[in-house]
């Protein structure tokens, strides 16, 4: 029956009986917009007696609505326009397609969208039970539009009934896709399925072409019987529909075919869609099976899920390229059905057929833990792979630990991440740098150091890999983190490996931190340690480390630290790379005038002097108050003669003797 009803090019005559259509008004019930009662239906019924116009006041009246229109003054335009029904009247074409476009278009109108469709509703429902030729067919398309806009499918569908009622017959393309929508977007496609219905037997029976509703609307029909309402007979109607008119299914008529077949069990069905699909031209199947795994999965056949999913890996495998939705559809079922052990034989049985140069997320393993993973089942996505193992699959393909990974990084789940790594270097898998990448990422915002650590050692352990990201993230978060301890010993372990440039700055950000922190020693040797790799320290190593002296009062190692870059800024090679400036001058003169180091104070005077280096005195004589006030020159002459003479030249230099 089916496959004569497919091919055959015979025009059958629809019944031209239909069911009695309500009236115009009760199309006008509150229903149809809001649940609130509304008092329009009144003010466009015929008047028991309606009062005859006279030319000038017709004339009168549409002059009030054409000057209302024109001032976009809406109420002044409806009252002048009920004006003209009240007396059994209709405003001229122009007029009345205006009004009708003007009262649709609430984009931007600052009034109330409902109430106004409400008007454009009863004004168009109006104007086809009166005189329909006055209505255009654009104004009609131009208030379906308004209510698609508006979520209104009771009102567009009662126009269209209206419509169809008054024989006031609008080309299918002009309405009939909005239709479609307007009901796709509420939930439920049954609705148009009597509208096509309708409009096929119109195009049949009237013999008007342009009310064939086209190939997208027969799908639209068949979606609403196969999908929604799961009805053989009322889908073997829309294909006796679709061969009258001539349209030709594509792919997702048989698709949908193909749900409710595999939904109801009738797999004898589905061997025929296939025969006809080939009588047809069509080799794709992967439209057909996508459908086949969802009326399986709805029918709890999951044995018959798998079978499916196996037997489109059969050939070149082009017909298992599945789309996410039905990945979701399938896990979703299984897990319901509490068959992780399926799902992971199935990956299995995938892998045994799929060729060993498909892309990583289009095998059918990525997309069965990619949806369970989507779905919020990373632990059941493990499961599955610890199944799979225990299943003895083999190895198992790295875009299936992919969206696990994935997952645990944006779960913050990075220990488990971690461990999944380890297992998967175990199998001798290697993962791509930007997945390294992300997960040290999200192990430093998680404060989780080992698990950065040790990504990045496995890392490094990646031939090729590009070390540089990475690196940056994790001595970044140390920074921030304030863990010099970690950043230097982080920094040991990579300072010999090429792949990762390592300068002075990383070297001068732990010492920082160790001084912020007041971990002197650990500062001095960091510094230590930097000088001995031949690593340059510049004017911002030996600031951290004066300021943290200063810090802690330890004044006698700024003047080692003096006596250490005094003799670099001899030589002019050291100078370029080591070049005194008015910050490092300040700071070298505060710290040693505050330890009593004037001889050295002087030196870095002379220094400063010689390179023309500006040097605020008031400073350093504030410092010399502040600790040494109270120093007698008789007493310093007795025990130390040479400091008396840098203290004087000191005083004498800073205006300390006037």
């Amino acid at each position: 029956m089916f496959r004569k009803t497919l091919t055959s090019i015979q025009r059958r005559h629809f019944s031209s009986s239909s069911p009695e259509s309500p009236s115009l008004y009760s199309f006008l019930k509150p229903s149809l917009f809001s649940n609130k009662p509304i008092t329009l239906t009144p003010s466009l019924s015929p008047p028991q007696n309606p009062k005859t116009l006279t030319q000038d006041q017709k004339a009168s009246f549409e002059s009030a609505l054409h000057d209302s229109l024109t001032a976009q003054n809406t109420d002044e335009a409806w009252k002048a326009f009920r004006s003209l029904t009240a007396a059994s009247s209709l405003p001229e074409k122009r007029l009345i397609n205006s009004l009708i476009t003007h009262l649709s278009n609430t984009e931007g109108s600052g009034e109330n969208t409902s109430h106004r469709l409400k008007r454009a509703f009863a004004s168009a429902a109006y104007v086809i039970e009166k005189d329909p030729i006055l209505l255009e067919f654009e104004t009609v398309r131009s208030v379906l539009e308004s209510m698609k806009l508006a979520k209104a499918s009771g009102p567009a569908l009662a126009l269209v009934k209206c419509m169809f009622k008054n024989r006031y017959f609008v080309p299918f393309d002009l309405w009939g896709h909005l239709i479609i929508d307007i009901c796709r977007e509420n939930g439920s496609l049954a609705a148009f399925l009597k509208v096509f219905k309708e409009s096929c037997r119109i195009a049949v029976d009237e013999k008007l072409d342009f009310m064939k509703p086209d190939l997208v609307a027969s799908n639209a029909a068949l979606e609403a019987c196969c999908r929604q309402l799961e009805s053989l007979a009322d889908a073997d109607n829309v294909i006796e529909s679709m061969a009258v008119l001539g349209v030709k299914p594509d792919e997702s008529s048989f698709g949908f075919l193909a749900y409710l077949y595999a939904r109801k069990g009738f797999r004898e069905k589905i061997s025929e869609l296939e025969n006809l699909m080939d009588g047809f031209g069509f080799a794709s199947r992967g439209i057909l099976y996508s459908n086949m795994i969802s009326g399986y999965v709805k029918n709890g056949d999951l044995d018959s899920v798998s079978d499916v999913i196996l037997y489109s890996l059969k050939g070149d495998g082009k017909d298992s390229s599945f789309g996410e939705e039905t990945y979701l559809e399938l896990v979703k079922g299984f897990i319901e059905n509490k068959s992780v052990k399926s799902l992971a034989k199935v990956i299995i049985e995938a892998q045994k057929l799929e060729s060993s140069s498909i892309d990583a997320d289009s095998s059918v393993g990525f997309g069965i833990i990619n949806a369970c993973v989507k779905l919020g089942f990373s632990d059941k996505a493990h499961s599955i792979l610890e199944e799979m193992i225990a299943q003895g699959g083999g190895s198992v393909g790295i875009g299936v630990y992919v969206p696990i990974l994935k997952a645990y990084c944006k779960e913050y789940r990075t220990a488990e991440a971690t461990q999944l790594v380890t297992e998967i270097n175990s199998s001798g898998l290697q993962l791509e740098v930007e997945i390294y990448d992300a997960l040290i990422e999200a192990s430093m915002t998680n404060q989780d150091f080992i698990s950065a650590f040790t990504l990045f050692r496995d890392m490094r352990e990646t031939r090729g890999a590009d070390l540089k990201g990475s690196y940056l993230t994790i001595m970044t978060g140390l920074l921030e983190n304030q863990r010099p301890e970690l950043m230097a010993a982080f920094l040991d372990e990579v300072v010999e490996d090429p792949r990762v440039e390592v300068n002075s700055h990383d070297w001068n950000s732990i010492i920082h931190a160790f001084c912020k922190s007041g971990r002197l020693e650990d500062a001095r040797r960091t510094f230590r340690r930097m000088v001995f790799l031949r690593y340059e320290p510049n004017n911002q190593t030996y600031l951290s480390l004066i300021n943290g002296y200063v810090s802690g009062e330890k004044y006698f190692n700024v003047l080692l630290l003096w006596n250490e870059i005094k003799g670099k800024i001899s030589s002019v090679e050291a100078e370029k790379r080591s070049k005194l400036d008015h910050a490092l001058v300040d700071a070298f003169l505060y710290a040693l005038v505050k330890g009593g180091f004037f001889d050295a104070a002087m030196q870095v005077v002379e220094k400063s002097q010689e390179m023309k280096i500006f040097v605020d005195k008031w400073r350093y004589k504030q410092a010399f108050m502040e600790t040494h006030k109270k120093l007698r020159l008789p007493k310093l002459r007795k025990r130390n003669y040479k400091k008396m003479e840098s203290l004087v030249a000191f005083k004498n230099w800073a205006g300390l003797n006037t």
